[in-house]
């Protein structure tokens, strides 16, 4: 029997029971992806390149065990199945891929978790032994 605790899926290395419960995932543009000047008259332009249209993440979590972070070391390239819901107005198309059977509907906006491929830019892991209690995050960027 396999124990579901968290929506956040990481491949290759999974995420143990116990290990990401109360998990928090921030999703951002990349720095790169913002690129504004003005004009000479004051006006500000956007002057962004669509290939920058880019995540980050960070994903934290306190929780019982240690999670699935052996063998993980920066640079590696991972696919996450993001925790973090994003939306477009139904009729639309979705800008990233679909995590599987994710997709809902309300009041004309679609709502869906992105799968998106990543890799690792920083990752920390620590215990309070007397609380037992393991504290992780993970930092990734959009490949």
């Amino acid at each position: 029997m396999t124990i579901e605790s968290t929506l956040i899926v990481i491949t290759p290395f999974g995420m143990p029971p116990y290990s990401a419960r109360g998990l928090t995932q921030s999703l951002d543009p990349i720095t790169a992806s913002q690129q504004l000047r003005r004009t000479v008259n004051g006006d500000l332009a956007d002057i962004s390149a669509v290939q920058f249209q880019k995540y980050s993440s960070v994903i934290t979590c306190q929780d019982m065990d240690a999670p699935a972070l052996d063998g993980i070391w920066p640079g590696q390239l991972v696919q996450i199945d993001c925790a973090v819901e994003l939306s477009y107005l139904t009729g639309g198309a979705p800008a990233k891929n679909v995590v599987p059977g994710s997709s809902r509907e309300a009041d004309g906006y679609t709502f869906y978790r992105p799968r998106l491929t990543m890799r690792v830019v920083a990752y920390n892991n620590s215990k309070d032994e007397w609380a037992a209690s393991h504290q992780w995050s993970l930092t990734l960027e959009e490949v």
